[in-house]
């Protein structure tokens, strides 16, 4: 049998008011909208927050923007297992500790820098169960009932609430052994002529502005839905790729593909991770938003 609840144990806990507001805050990003949904004046909100911070000794919020610390990223998974746990009914049975969510994200973001860092989640979060689907939403390829979607995109996206998590830079990469066979490059015109690999995630005419090539995008060559594939087919001297350093790291890491110039053009592109409306009341999806959004910050 547990052990009765003690009124010393009753003193450790902070009050309710405090962990609604900090968890509303948490999630709204906004004193304002955390005023209007819990019906107070937004420097209650500020007072609640500052209370609670004092109370455990801890700061929760780290910046302006009202992301979380890496204590408040934990506390947050805690106050919302905890209010869980108080909206369900006696006589209700309890649902199992383990969560289980369901994320999308494009190929070769999950291979390059998802995978790598996704250790930290698990071991933060032993009782959140991951499923990912490959989805490549730029080209209408849309894994099913997934609760958060990774998008690589233009934004301004009508049908989902966005954040956005990543940008990059773009660059021509190539193998070692194409370098050799027809380097060296020294101009970007050295380029003219050569198999320039193609993918609509990742088009020239960013990198051939940047340049100063008057060059129009190639109609011509190998192409690739996937960016993964035209790293490998780069990698295997088919020619040339214009790929984002963040996610060609792993190949640039082996060596399997080199930097042709030191000239960087912005992605026109970035990632982001979306959801629907609602989303976010889910401690799970919220914790692992918040985890991502540091993790690439």
């Amino acid at each position: 049998m547990a052990a009765p609840f003690s009124a010393s144990a009753a003193r450790r806990i902070p009050p309710i008011q405090c962990l609604l507001t900090f968890e509303a805050l948490a999630r709204l990003r906004s004193v304002t909208q955390t005023a209007d949904e819990l019906c107070v004046t937004p420097s209650a909100v500020s007072h609640r927050v500052k209370q609670l911070e004092q109370i455990l000794g801890t700061r929760l919020f780290g910046r302006a923007d009202f992301s979380l610390t890496t204590d408040g990223s934990a506390y947050l998974a805690q106050v919302r297992e905890g209010l869980s746990a108080l909206q369900r009914l006696p006589g209700h049975a309890i649902s199992p500790g383990r969560r289980r969510l369901k994320i999308a994200v494009t190929p070769t973001f999950a291979r390059a820098i998802l995978i790598p860092r996704l250790r930290q989640f698990t071991e933060a979060y032993p009782e959140i169960d991951l499923a990912l689907q490959v989805s490549i939403p730029l080209l209408d390829v849309v894994a099913e009932d997934a609760d958060l979607v990774v998008r690589y995109g233009p934004g301004h996206y009508a049908d989902m609430e966005h954040v956005e998590i990543a940008r990059d830079m773009l660059t021509p990469l190539a193998s070692p052994a194409f370098v050799r066979e027809h380097g060296p490059f020294e101009r970007p015109e050295d380029l003219e002529g050569l198999p320039l690999l193609r993918s609509p995630l990742e088009p020239w005419r960013t990198w051939f502005a940047a340049a100063g090539l008057a060059w129009a995008e190639p109609n011509e060559g190998s192409q690739f839905n996937d960016v993964g594939l035209m790293c490998d087919a780069a990698a295997a001297g088919m020619g040339v790729a214009p790929v984002r350093l963040k996610l060609a790291a792993p190949w640039l890491d082996q060596g399997t593909l080199v930097r042709l110039f030191d000239i960087l053009a912005p992605s026109p592109y970035a990632h982001y991770l979306c959801w629907r409306t609602g989303t976010m009341d889910r401690w799970e999806c919220a914790a692992f938003a918040d985890w991502l959004r540091r993790t690439m910050g």
